[in-house]
């Protein structure tokens, strides 16, 4: 018997399923999905592969034979190989590549694996151990045993990374004597010994055998104790992992459904009809911000439940995760498993494991929880749609929400995109019938109403509060909210202290070294530093062209705004919130916990701080310069502001107080700010589509982007050039190549970069062609270089 295994060498020329002889052993056990080792090449080096085939005959003369099964069960099941193929051929990559990104990191880590039971019929198999070492299995030629005891539901393989840190353990403590020896020994032990006696009392008062060294000091027996126990041959003592609960120490409190509107029960009720029906349908639900979004999909969910089917959620950041996941712990509790980067490895692999084993039935999760490995789904939700995060922006370059929609078609269940301002691609399928659009036009919280916008124009009132970054206005309003008791958030979208160095003498910016960029002043540190490669460097007191003293710094960053704030309204309470002051874990829960406290009069932040934030005492959001992403050299800036603005002012009177935002900017007559300052999506949608249809962009066209990168640049641009040729003979008048060009940032980490875009409705050979491009330029690769194809890319910067 013969298995097609793919195996772990990313190149065209491998990327296909090769054959190998099953050695008799394995035979009835091997399954597809499991990982194997075999051997690869002239030089016979063991790789790792995936099996995703069996054929019982092969004509070729010379097979090669799997050399080790590395699981005993798949770590991918059949939809998700599935799934492999599909992406595969839709975001032009390895199947190898697709399949690895779908695991969790440990396991693709070195790491040690055990057996252990799950079953006490099995523990005959143990010899009185708590697990077994794989490779100890695997030498004594044992492994086809428990290869049929796993099928059978008695036993279960472990994974420990072999790095320390990523390990939890606890002490255990075992007694191995029966109840007639635990009496005698009791009965024999010296009267002084008193902890000894101590510990036999415990045990013959429990009728557990096994407990926790903790438990036990509890009751105070310490570990010496313990030591002169398993000397005696009274008890053993073993270490054995623990799961890690990234919720261990949360105070969660459980919740129950709340009451829903008359729009929030229509679109509960049309996805649960679509559930029922087992109907693949996509929905878009736009709700106003505060419009309770969450609570329908929270009620979708328990009804999803209530029907033995499971269900995922996707929220698009890490700052997301702590609220939402909080709140779906208090409505679900131990079934929901969370799937996020802010997790520890161990911690993460833990949550898959218990998804994986069937004892977690929703997940909650940002992008990569999309290949969350859910049996039976009923539902995928995805909140905040729009938002670019959940676009992967290396290989494989994948969308969630097409991941998210074919396993939708998969198990037949609905999914939904959820969002206050929809991204024009879905709103234009909602127009045309392919998703259905269910709208949500009230905020949830009775009383609750939008809040009043205002625009403030920095041209009028520039200087006049003896700040570069605050209008006097602006300052009026957060010392009279906070004066009220009442909270304030700030929206800065740059992090750091000031944008960049300048010589005032000779007009030197100080640059990154590997990165066409000006490095970022970055005071907590002291450092300037590269938001792009990662490079640090001091803070120099001279220029470095001519030495001049005259140096200056230039622009806002999160550090100043806060340095600036505290300089006019010194009583302030002030928490920055920024990828600077997020770098420990757990330190985005800390922060809103502390702002939702009322230990803060003011959140001070990036990005991170414009959605999802839930604060019933925000009564003001103040924006410091919404021009910040508006003349960016993408096609899409001016929707992306749209939705910065609208998402961050719902931040706003989310509780029966009303509530007001106050927008700084030079550019208070662009679109994008008038449709957020009236909070109008729909007007917007009809303005910017009108926009998008004459310049010939989506969703009107398909678009696919093509990059080439190498550490010489003149290599980079005839590369681009010579695909750029090739493109044009292969298509159709009605497509537009726009390029090729150097990126806006043209060099990252010393590797220059050129692109360009195709615009096209429908050209059939198209995609032959990107195939046979990226095949062709394989060996050059060997040279350093290196061409991706993203379609339908969401930034061109």
């Amino acid at each position: 018997m013969f298995a097609e295994v793919i195996v772990d060498v990313p190149a065209f020329q491998t990327d296909m399923p090769y054959t190998y002889r099953i050695p008799k052993e394995f035979e009835q056990d091997l399954m597809c999905g499991m990982r194997v080792h075999v051997p690869f090449g002239n030089g016979n080096r063991l790789i790792m592969g995936f099996v995703v085939g069996f054929q019982d005959e092969c004509d070729l003369e010379e097979i090669k034979e799997i050399q080790e099964v590395l699981d005993i069960a798949p770590v991918l099941n059949e939809e998700l190989l599935s799934l492999a193929d599909f992406m595969k051929n839709s975001t032009f990559s390895f199947k190898i590549s697709c399949m690895q990104t779908m695991l969790p990191a440990m396991l693709k880590s070195k790491y040690e694996k055990f057996i252990i039971p799950t079953d006490e019929s099995a523990s005959e198999y143990f010899n009185g151990k708590p697990d077994l070492s794989f490779k100890e299995v695997q030498e004594n030629g044992q492994l086809p045993l428990f290869l049929r005891l796993r099928k059978e539901g008695l036993v279960d393989l472990k994974y420990l990374a072999t790095s320390k840190e990523t390990i939890k353990t606890e002490r255990m403590v075992r007694l191995l004597l029966s109840s007639e020896e635990l009496s005698k020994e009791l009965a024999n032990v010296r009267v002084s010994a008193k902890q000894q006696k101590r510990l036999l009392e415990f045990f013959s008062e429990n009728e557990r055998t096994i407990f926790s060294a903790k438990e036990l000091s509890t009751e105070g027996i310490s570990s010496s104790t313990l030591k002169t126990a398993q000397d005696k041959k009274w008890v053993e003592i073993f270490a054995q992992e623990v799961r890690r609960n990234p919720f261990k120490d949360a105070k969660i409190l459980p919740t129950s459904a709340m009451k829903l509107n008359a729009e929030q029960k229509i679109a509960t009720e049309k996805i649960l009809q679509a559930a029922d029906e087992e109907n693949s349908k996509v929905f878009l639900l736009e709700g106003i911000t505060g419009s309770g979004k969450t609570e329908v999909y929270l009620q979708v969910i328990a009804n999803v439940l209530e029907q033995g089917k499971t269900a995922m959620m996707l929220v698009p950041e890490i700052s997301l995760t702590p609220q939402m996941a909080s709140r779906f712990k208090s409505r679900f509790g131990d079934d929901v498993a969370v799937l996020h980067s802010a997790l520890s490895m161990g911690e993460k692999y833990d949550e898959w494991r218990r998804v994986e084993a069937g004892k977690a039935k929703v997940v909650v999760g940002a992008r990569s929880a999309v290949f969350a490995p859910l049996e039976n789904i009923g539902v995928i939700i995805i909140d905040e749609e729009h938002e670019a995060v959940y676009k992967q922006d290396n290989a494989p370059r994948y969308h969630a929400r097409d991941i998210a929609i074919w396993r939708g078609i998969y198990h037949h269940c609905p999914v939904v995109l959820g969002s206050a301002t929809p991204s024009l691609e879905s709103r234009a399928r909602a127009y045309k019938n392919v998703y259905e659009l269910l709208l949500l036009t009230q905020r949830a919280v009775n009383g609750a109403q939008l809040p009043n916008v205002e625009v403030v124009d920095f041209r009028e009132e520039f200087g006049q509060s003896g700040t570069n970054i605050y209008t006097k206005r602006l300052l009026e309003r957060i010392s009279e909210v906070t004066s009220k008791g009442e909270q304030a958030v700030l929206l800065l979208n740059r992090r750091g202290f000031s944008s960049f160095m300048l010589c005032r003498d000779c007009g030197f910016v100080l640059k990154c070294p590997n990165c066409d960029i000006s490095l970022t002043l970055h005071m907590d540190t002291k450092t300037m530093r590269c938001h792009y490669c990662g490079h640090e460097e001091g803070i120099p007191n001279s220029c470095g062209n001519c030495n001049s003293k005259r140096i200056r710094y230039y622009g806002t960053g999160t550090q100043k705004a806060e340095q600036e704030l505290l300089e006019h309204l010194p009583h302030l309470r002030i928490l920055r919130m920024d990828v600077d002051t997020t770098r420990k874990k757990g330190a985005h829960e800390k922060l809103l916990e502390r702002f939702g406290n009322k230990e803060a009069d003011v959140l001070l932040g990036t990005q991170m701080i414009a959605k999802g934030l839930d604060f019933e005492n925000v009564t003001l959001v103040g924006v410091l310069n919404a021009d910040t992403g508006l003349n960016l050299p993408d096609f899409r800036a001016s929707e992306r502001t749209f939705q910065l603005l609208t998402q961050v002012a719902g931040r706003a009177g989310r509780g029966q107080k009303q509530g007001e935002v106050l927008i700084q900017t030079y550019n208070p007559t662009h679109y994008a700010i008038e449709y957020a300052k009236k909070q109008d999506y729909e007007d917007f949608y009809r303005k910017e589509m009108g926009l998008r249809h004459l310049a010939g962009y989506p969703p009107f066209y398909f678009t696919v982007q093509i990059t080439a990168s190498h550490k010489e640049e003149n290599l980079a641009s005839k590369a681009m050039y010579e695909i750029f040729l090739r493109i044009k003979q292969s298509l159709s008048d009605t497509a537009t190549v726009l390029g090729p060009s150097p990126k806006s940032i043209a060099r990252v980490n010393n590797q220059y970069f050129y692109q360009l875009l195709i615009k096209y409705k429908k050209e059939e050979r198209l995609e032959i062609v990107l195939k046979e491009i990226l095949e062709e330029m394989q060996q050059e690769s060997l040279r350093g270089l290196t061409i991706s194809i993203d379609r339908e890319p969401l930034s061109f910067m």
